[in-house]
């Protein structure tokens, strides 16, 4: 299990980029005085930079030079603190070391991963080993995919409490005003890319239960396509495909079936983006539609994909305060049950989810898991929001302002 004599309590590594220094300066205004943050990063001077923009109360906090991609300083880095949270991506190429390191020195993790491949390549690595130490290596802990993996959890909840049954068939209806981050479009590059060179990675990722521990034990169940064509909503809304449904889908999936399938055997979860009402709302779903697979495409075909690096945000970047301030989210999620009960769910917050939202959910995740662990589901190994943090995290996100409620259908 985690040692207790350790140089810090919680770690931020990456605290130089965009959303490492959002995430930093959350962690200054909110954790209480007594616990032991550091920044980490591959340059001392730019960590310097980077503390000295924080409130007051991250004027002492220490400094660690580390190097994703070397393994020796991401194993010193795992060694000395209780908790390290990254937002160093994409993960695929930069996060593994981090991940196989942190299992090994029983140190809790989380990240904002939105890349089923690497999710899936660490399961693979480092979940036995993780079971063994203790440690909580807990992915997708921002937009993607907290507000899927929480609201589901909390429908199945509210409905075993009423004796309704398990969950069958779940929708998730996403809208919202910002955008995603230049490290998220990276991620998506570079898995694309990913595939590019090895097809057969196509398979893993596309695959509804590509992220099951035991996809042999799944039920049959037909699962939602993650990018189907625009549909007419029944409140009457206008529906388009929704970018992280290909990553959500499967983390929900995961919470699912690890905990022996307890939101229901024959649950089918799908998510889509809600675009408005009448003939504007279908153009845009018609518009969204098109633009998400010719986007996909370009990013597959180099020299489409150079003409969009110049357009899309770039890693590192991101919005002013003022439009990260002026964003929001919300999750819409209907579901039926084995009875023949419906619930709805919603899970919403201020902030650009992108950056602003994100930087909270992150900040209280890795708050979870420094402060909170005799709180927490009791268990370690590779995990998903629900899972490693459950009603513990619900709470903290309650307490910094976001709603998480289920109210029968």
């Amino acid at each position: 299990m985690i040692a207790s004599a350790r140089d810090s309590d919680l770690v931020v590594f990456g605290a130089t980029g965009f959303v490492g220094k959002l995430l930093a300066a959350y962690l200054a205004e909110h954790a209480p005085s007594g616990l032991r943050i550091a920044l980490a990063g591959r340059s001392r001077a730019r960590l310097e930079e980077a503390r000295a923009a924080l409130p007051p109360a991250a004027a002492g906090w220490p400094l660690i030079e580390a190097d994703a991609s070397d393994p020796a300083s991401m194993a010193a880095l795992a060694q000395g603190t209780r908790v390290v949270v990254t937002t160093v991506g994409p993960y695929a190429r930069y996060g593994m070391p981090l991940v196989e390191a942190c299992a090994a020195a029983g140190t809790h993790y989380a990240d904002l991963t939105g890349e089923v491949l690497f999710v899936r390549d660490a399961i693979d690595r480092v979940d036995e080993v993780a079971r063994g130490t203790g440690a909580r290596i807990v992915h997708a802990c921002g937009y993607d995919s907290i507000p899927s993996d929480l609201a589901t959890m909390l429908l199945a909840a509210r409905a075993a409490e009423d004796g309704a049954g398990g969950l069958r068939d779940v929708r998730l209806v996403a809208t919202l005003k910002g955008g995603f981050s230049g490290g998220t479009i990276d991620s998506m590059r570079a898995q694309v890319e990913a595939m590019g060179k090895d097809p057969s990675l196509r398979k893993v990722a596309g695959h509804p239960f590509a992220l099951s521990p035991d996809r042999a034990a799944e039920p049959e169940t037909r699962q939602p396509r993650d990018a189907g064509p625009p549909a007419r909503l029944p409140d009457g809304r206008w529906a388009a495909p929704f970018v992280m449904a290909s990553f959500n889908t499967r983390i929900v999936r995961r919470s699912n079936a690890l905990q022996d399938w307890a939101y229901g055997r024959e649950m089918s979860y799908g998510e889509v983006m809600g675009v408005g009402r009448g003939p504007a709302g279908a153009l845009t779903a018609a518009g969204v539609t098109g633009g998400l697979a010719g986007a996909l495409a370009a990013m597959s075909f180099a020299p489409t994909r150079t003409l969009l690096d110049r357009v899309l945000p770039a890693p590192g970047t991101g919005p002013s305060e003022e439009v990260r301030q002026k964003g929001w989210f919300r999750m819409d999620v209907e579901a039926s049950t084995e009875s023949g009960r419906r619930y709805k769910a919603t899970a919403a917050g201020k902030g650009d989810p992108g950056y602003a939202a994100t930087a909270v959910m992150l900040g209280e995740a890795a708050l979870a898991l420094a402060l909170d662990g005799d709180r927490l589901p009791d268990r370690a190994g590779s995990l998903t929001p629900a899972t490693a943090l459950g009603e513990v995290l619900v709470e903290r996100l309650r307490a910094a302002g976001h709603t998480y409620e289920v109210t029968p259908a």
